[in-house]
């Protein structure tokens, strides 16, 4: 058994790494990169890149260790029957979900702009969630997975913060793991919706979760190793 301790708010944590799982949240090319989802409703996307260093170097470490690695992306089925209407219906027609776009239709699985950046393209044997909402366990098989490998603690990154890690951090509180959101990988158009959604994270003792930086877990990482 390998267990790393490093410092987190809103208390340090010592994490049984054979029972840890990274997360990797919907790090794709529409939310990430010029014409996708995120551009269409008028967000600057450059905002977006800030985590994307370090999320490659904490998944380099984790597929070193090998952790259970797990990505997601949201987006739809071309038919969009799994996409709520008034979900797709709000916006701009011409940039709503299911739209054309630079990088085919907008959100629809299959097309370009919903698959993962290159940068942290999941290797065959790591799992992509295709999740229909924001939460990651919401219509999806995430949970099944986790539980069939006694997984107990999750390491979150990914976008937005206040958005899909949130939703997916509160779902996992309330199934019983604990979520240690890595704030350096996570990022969103809004700075100040970043750091109130990791702010609501730790609250109150840690309510939905424990935050920290990259640089603790890798140097916790490197020492065990």
């Amino acid at each position: 058994m390998s267990s790393v301790t490093f410092e987190a708010e809103p208390a340090p944590l010592s994490v049984d790494l054979d029972r840890a799982a990274l997360v990797i949240i919907d790090m794709q090319r529409d939310f990430l990169e010029p014409g996708g989802f995120g551009a269409a409703l008028g967000n600057d996307v450059s905002r977006l890149q800030a985590a994307v260093a370090p999320c490659r170097a904490v998944l380099t470490a984790a597929r070193q260790r090998g952790l259970l690695i797990i990505h997601t992306r949201e987006g739809h089925r071309p038919d969009l029957s799994d996409a709520p209407p008034h979900k797709v219906e709000r916006g701009d027609p011409a940039n709503r979900i299911g739209a054309r776009g630079p990088m085919g239709r907008i959100l629809v699985r299959g097309e370009p702009g919903h698959d993962i950046i290159p940068e942290l393209y999941p290797l065959k044997d790591e799992p992509v969630i295709d999740k229909p909402g924001k939460g990651a366990f919401y219509q999806t098989d995430l949970e099944l997975m986790l539980r069939n490998r006694g997984i107990d603690t999750l390491f979150v990154c990914g976008v937005t913060t206040e958005v899909c890690v949130n939703t997916t951090v509160r779902e996992a509180n309330d199934r019983g793991f604990r979520c240690v959101v890595l704030s350096d990988c996570c990022a969103s158009y809004f700075p100040q919706f970043h750091e109130a959604g990791l702010a609501m994270i730790k609250a109150q003792g840690g309510i939905f979760g424990s935050v920290t930086g990259s640089k603790p877990l890798l140097t916790s990482l490197a020492a065990l190793a």
